[in-house]
């Protein structure tokens, strides 16, 4: 809770000192019928140990449940110098640097940052991020039509996206003339098989979508595919988990030329999941297309004097140019989630990614192991995955969620509300944050509720 030191004395000192007789009047422009009545059924000012130990109390409603549930954000390990380090002041308020004399210090984080995420995805350029990843994958489709010179407006969208992605794309693309045409899955794999893409050979497509891993947590043939689209004369787009890339191939290395363009959400690098936000997306490219990236660039140069510095290179946006030049009137730099994952990055290091994605491997692993030992559950597909996995459950998903939620398990993501056809199936997650008793409970707690609603009823005996 914030200290606000300022008495009422204090604040009648400062309103006479500039001449204002009440708050009120520093708002005097506002019209009457625009202000908004007095709050009603407020109760009585509470001190500041009662209030203390009221927001205490409202906090514990929420409880601190096993997450099991991903789909999009997952609950990491954060190193307790991620946030003690980004929360100090002249980080704290870091925003997009607009101007070229930004302060060195927000323009060389960001240096790093774009230099640890290139190096990431083995790509050539990274901006400086933007709101989040589903917006990141709507303007890599935007720079592959732009890119493409107008001779087609129409790129494949696989249905294995993350549906939230599909959506968003489809909001900020749709409306300038492009036509996202989606890609079925193999319904025994949960993946994009390249053969079932032969019919399209030929097509008029300006870029293909490639997940990795995709929502269901399936891993794509992202080398046949990303080769399938270049000979289309296609290009690439990489969807990317950024902590997987510390185990899977780089989107720069798929293939023979790797993808064009990566993107993703930057949530996993160090960044709470705060009930949803705020997060921050991802954009890397191959150098070819700088030109078509939005958002802002920082380089590395020397001064007269031969010491280092750092400067904005980059950034055609609407700020800088006419609207309709600008490569993206959306785009933005989290500043202060820039900040974070940073931090988060350079403590990891490479290895300290890699084995944070081989943890949750394992764990995910270990618990479908466990899970599947449960009469009726199995898998849904039969390809590997990464970070998490789709089971079949012989049970309603939407009860058994609500069971596991008051045993204080959050038990996974019901894959039915947006793939009707996969009514019955959950998507569940473990990222190195799960324990083996974590594991242990989840699945005692699973074979107890799936065995209530499974076991044969016994018939009513008719009263002699």
């Amino acid at each position: 809770m914030p200290f606000i030191p300022h008495t009422p004395d204090d604040l009648t000192a400062m309103l006479r000192r500039i001449g204002v007789g009440s708050i009120e009047a520093l708002f005097d422009e506002i019209p009457a019928e625009l202000l908004a009545a007095p709050l009603e059924g407020v109760p009585p000012a509470l001190c500041e140990m009662e209030i203390g130990r009221l927001m205490a109390q409202r906090s514990r409603q929420d409880g601190q449940p096993l997450c099991f549930l991903g789909a999009g954000a997952y609950e990491h390990h954060i190193p307790a110098a991620v946030w003690q380090l980004a929360s100090r002041g002249e980080l704290y308020s870091a925003y997009t640097p607009y101007q070229a004399e930004a302060s060195q210090g927000t323009l060389q984080l960001l240096y790093e940052f774009q230099s640890m995420m290139t190096a990431l995805m083995a790509m050539e350029v990274s901006n400086a991020s933007l709101y989040d990843g589903a917006s990141a994958l709507a303007e890599a489709v935007l720079m592959a039509v732009r890119a493409n010179r107008g001779r087609t407006h129409r790129v494949l969208l696989p249905c294995t996206l993350h549906p939230a992605y599909r959506r968003v794309v489809r909001s900020l693309t749709e409306p300038q003339g492009i036509e996202l045409v989606e890609l079925p899955y193999d319904p025994r794999g949960g993946h994009i098989d390249p053969e079932s893409l032969d019919d399209l050979s030929g097509g008029d497509f300006a870029a293909l979508v490639v997940p990795q891993p995709n929502f269901f947590g399936v891993l794509e043939e992202a080398d046949a595919l990303t080769d399938w689209a270049h000979r289309q004369g296609m290009l690439v787009i990489a969807a990317v988990n950024p902590i997987a890339k510390a185990l899977l191939v780089p989107p720069g290395e798929c293939g023979s030329g790797g993808a064009d363009i990566a993107c993703g959400e930057g949530q996993p690098l160090g960044i709470p999941l705060s009930s949803g936000g705020p997060y921050f997306g991802f954009l890397c490219c191959k150098a070819a297309l700088v030109r078509q990236l939005p958002g802002r660039l920082v380089g590395r140069t020397l001064d007269l004097d031969g010491n280092p510095g750092f400067t904005l290179t980059l950034q055609a946006r609407e700020q800088h140019i006419r609207r309709s030049k600008a490569t993206s009137n959306i785009c933005t730099n989290q500043g202060l989630m820039v900040t974070a994952a940073t931090i988060h990055l350079a403590l990891l290091g490479s290895e300290g990614l890699a084995r944070v994605a081989a943890a949750c491997q394992g764990n995910t692993r270990r618990l479908s192991e466990r899970l599947c030992t449960i009469p009726g559950v199995e898998p849904l597909f039969d390809r590997p995955v990464l970070h998490e996995q789709a089971l079949r459950l012989p049970a309603p998903i939407p009860e058994v969620l609500r069971s596991l939620a008051a045993h204080n398990i959050l038990g996974g993501y019901d894959l039915g509300l947006e793939y009707p056809e996969l009514a019955g199936a959950v998507l569940v997650c473990a990222t190195e944050m799960r324990t083996e008793e974590d594991l242990a409970s989840y699945h005692d707690k699973l074979a107890r509720i799936i065995a209530t609603r499974t076991q044969p009823k016994c018939p009513v005996q008719p009263k002699i």
